[in-house]
């Protein structure tokens, strides 16, 4: 059965609370010894004999001395780590990734993410401990890492620990938030978000404060179910952002803190708001500290104004339904739904490499969206070998959550979240470009600067191409690349020629490249500790008949390496550098044609980039082979533009009446030609466009259209361009209008009086241009019809 816990403060109590609501003082914690893991791994079973000692005498000193010795963060070469839970006879099999976050202007920034899994937790074999924090600010990495061994080692020795977890998990997150205040660490403006997941036996206890997330699977019927176990702490949740307002927080966007919108009016949680600028929370006079969540550890400034370390606690029991579950910061979730990283768990067997295509998939988004990407961490935890229990299945999560049974009493304040906040789920995850991603696609087609591919110092045969597509076809790391970004992956391939014994990648090394088996036969090799010291074993081979691709962490991931790559035999590899890798993603090179081509037909010209990108998604790709006819004398359905090759168009001169025929008029230079009935031919080359006034609906009569050696068509149709867009007739009477008003405006407007106008006086109404720092538009005078 699943039951939510809640602390909350509400009204006066905006700080940290005991277990029984008084303020914790800082000088009442004690200080504790610091212990950081080793990598050192204690044999197997000089541990078991260890943890039947410890059952007996429940030690929690000794439970906390284990965190030393057996916290290692190393995985076996199999990539993913199996524990026992001997009460509820099943297996925890786990893996992990973190991924350091790409900052174009600080690119030596330290991952501020940290995490830390404990396979026993304490002196109990039935207890495990997983956790993930997100640290933000100047010491954010400082203060992820205190979190992470100060909250276990809190939760370990209270004394409730093991009568009451849900009251321990609570006085830890208060208590670990209490000792970095009073630490020498500066919590002033950074701290940490924090979710932990502690598995006793069949029982599973979510402590979340912050913006990361715990997701379980479900099993329904056929289909497997994403169930949060945590719902992201920010103001886009009602009832948290009623209770900061409460504490004295003003909570607006970054455009409302700079005037740009109107900070009475909310202006999130829609559709049209989204753009990567969420509300943040702000002292009541001053610009700062501006954090997009509204609880976390650390943070003191930002306590002041309601973001506490108050955790929400959820029990969750589980059963044979529930094969896995799921810990990450707020860098998977941005554009990932709890949903999607369900479903691509589920693709894969192993945790490792779920992990991995997690991660990658966040990261290829991040680059996509953005011009960064956040620090990315991922636990991955699958539950094997469960059964029912004798007492019987027990009720659905979604049972539990319209019937939440509180077992503890509320200090003060009332439930968060409610029944109904809770129910209300996670808020959606992004889809839409952010400013600065925008500005520097408008920089890119004003200037044409972007990413270049690096020449490539051997042309790769067809044999050759075929081989390295065969390898990579259906990678998770290149899985949702276009054809363009293929195609342009192929050429930077470089080809590297080994000899017998020449090591490719070493074990502690840092590596920045993939590598895809040509030729030869390559080992695996990793030193490992054993009784008579470290020795090398042999893991894996790779061949090209096994299309063997090696490295693919390494375009994204920082860290040492765990195995070395040796040639056996004399061999060709062909290799792919991070960096170029990374301009793939980043560059527009996959859509960079289209927003130009896009741009190109006039009734576009004044769209957005945003709305071009959004468009240039919509695009669908066909093919022409010389000769095969494009259109034959029918009605054009759709805008054609032409992407590789020629097209023949023959059509009536008639149609050169039609008002928004603009792709046909300027071929037209006799104006005899245009004669009344009279047909013409025109030859349209790359990078031109016909038929764009089917996207107004109109008929203008029909044509035929040819392909002229092999062509390549984009198409657009009026249904796609309005389901993202929506009407363009409506668009372009709009712009008309709004054209028509400024030219009135100009002649009978008296500009001397507008250096009496207050900010104040103005109320904003339409956005007509935005960039990452400013914003274009029309605002109203207050009290008069004029617009601004």
């Amino acid at each position: 059965m699943g039951c939510i816990y809640s602390r909350v403060c509400i009204g006066d109590n905006c700080r940290g609370s005991s277990i029984n609501g008084d303020p914790i003082a800082r000088n009442d914690v004690a200080e504790v010894v610091n212990f950081s893991p080793s990598s050192s791994d204690v044999e197997e079973g000089e541990i078991r004999d260890q943890l039947n000692q410890l059952s007996i005498t429940r030690d929690s000193e000794a439970g906390i001395r284990r965190l030393a010795r057996v916290s290692a963060q190393f995985l076996p070469p199999d990539g993913s780590r199996i524990v026992n839970v001997p009460s509820g006879n099943f297996e925890l099999r786990y893996s992990f990734l973190s991924q350091r976050g790409y900052y174009p202007d600080a690119l030596d920034k330290a991952n501020q993410d940290s995490f830390c899994i404990h396979t026993p937790f304490g002196t109990s074999p039935n207890d495990h401990f997983f956790g993930v924090f997100d640290g933000h600010g100047e010491f954010g990495a400082q203060c992820s890492q205190f979190v992470k061994r100060k909250l276990c080692e809190n939760l370990l020795r209270n004394s409730k620990f093991r009568a009451d977890p849900v009251e321990a998990c609570h006085a830890a997150f208060l208590a670990t938030n209490s000792q970095l205040h009073n630490d020498v660490l500066d919590d002033s403006m950074s701290g940490t978000t924090a979710i932990t997941v502690l598995v006793r036996g069949r029982t599973i206890y979510v402590a979340n404060s912050g913006d990361s997330r715990a997701v379980i699977a479900e099993r329904r019927g056929k289909e497997v179910v994403a169930v949060d176990l945590s719902i992201d702490q920010t103001p886009f949740r009602s009832d948290e952002l009623e209770r900061v307002k409460m504490c004295g927080a003003r909570v607006l966007t970054m455009d409302q803190i700079e005037g740009l919108k109107n900070p009475d009016v909310q202006c999130w949680g829609t559709e049209e708001g989204d753009d990567g600028d969420p509300p943040r929370l702000w002292v009541p006079n001053g610009m700062y500290p501006g954090t997009a969540f509204t609880r976390s550890i650390g943070d003191s400034i930002a306590e002041t104004i309601g973001v506490v370390a108050n955790p929400e606690i959820v029990v969750f029991e589980l059963t044979q339904d529930h094969p896995f579950f799921v810990l990450a910061s707020d860098g998977v979730f941005e554009f990932l739904s709890s949903q999607t990283v369900v479903e691509m768990v589920v693709k894969f067997k192993d945790p490792r490499d779920a992990c991995a295509a997690i991660v990658a998939e966040s990261y290829r988004l991040w680059l996509q969206y953005e011009t960064r990407t956040d620090d990315i961490t991922v636990i991955i935890v699958h539950v094997n070998g469960l059964t029912e229990s004798a007492v019987g299945q027990s009720a659905s999560y979604g049972d539990v959550l319209r019937n939440p049974v509180p077992q503890v009493v509320e200090v003060t304040g009332s439930e968060s979240p409610s029944t109904f906040g809770w129910s209300a789920r996670n808020h959606r995850v992004r889809h839409d470009l952010s400013r600065a991603r925008l500005r520097a696609l408008e920089n890119s087609l004003e200037n044409g600067q972007s990413w270049v591919p690096p020449s490539s110092a051997h042309r790769k045969t067809w044999e050759e191409e075929a081989h390295i597509e065969q390898a990579l076809h259906d990678h998770f790391l290149f899985r949702k690349l276009t054809d363009s970004q293929c195609h342009v992956l192929l050429d930077c391939m470089q080809r590297v020629e080994v000899q017998p014994g020449d090591i490719i990648v070493k074990q502690g090394g840092e590596g920045d490249c993939f590598y895809v088996v040509g030729s030869g036969e390559f080992e695996v090799l990793a030193t490992q500790e054993e009784k008579d010291g470290e020795v090398p074993r042999v893991l894996q081979r790779y061949t090209a008949e096994k299309l063997s691709c090696f490295g693919e962490l390494a375009l994204m991931y920082n860290k040492p390496l765990q195995a070395s790559v040796r040639a056996v035999t004399k061999g060709t590899l062909w290799a792919l550098k991070r960096e170029d890798f990374r301009g793939i993603l980043m560059s527009e090179f996959s859509n960079l044609s289209s927003l130009k081509l896009l741009r190109s037909v006039d009734l576009l010209s004044r769209l957005s980039i945003l709305q071009l990108s959004q468009i240039s998604d919509s695009l669908s790709e066909v093919s022409f082979s010389n000769g095969q006819t494009i259109i034959d004398k029918n009605e054009v359905l759709a805008l054609y533009i032409i992407q590789k090759g020629r097209v023949k168009i023959t059509f009536d001169s008639d149609l050169l009446t039609g008002p928004n025929a603009y792709s046909l008029k300027p071929e037209i230079q006799n104006e005899d030609d245009a004669q009344s009935g009279k047909e013409l031919s025109i030859e349209k080359p790359e990078g031109s466009y016909f038929g764009e006034w089917a996207l107004l609906g109109e008929n203008i009569g029909s044509l035929s259209a040819v392909a002229v050696g092999d062509v390549v068509c984009a198409l657009l149709t009026k249904d796609k361009f309005e389901s993202v867009i929506g009407s363009l007739q409506k668009i372009s009477q709009e712009d008309h209008k709004s054209r028509d008003y400024s030219k009135e405006l100009t002649t009978n407007y008296d500009f001397s009086s507008l250096d009496k106008v207050q900010l104040s006086d103005l109320e904003w109404r339409k956005t007509l241009y935005s960039t990452d720092c400013s914003e274009i538009g029309l605002a109203n005078l207050r009290d008069s019809v004029c617009l601004l």
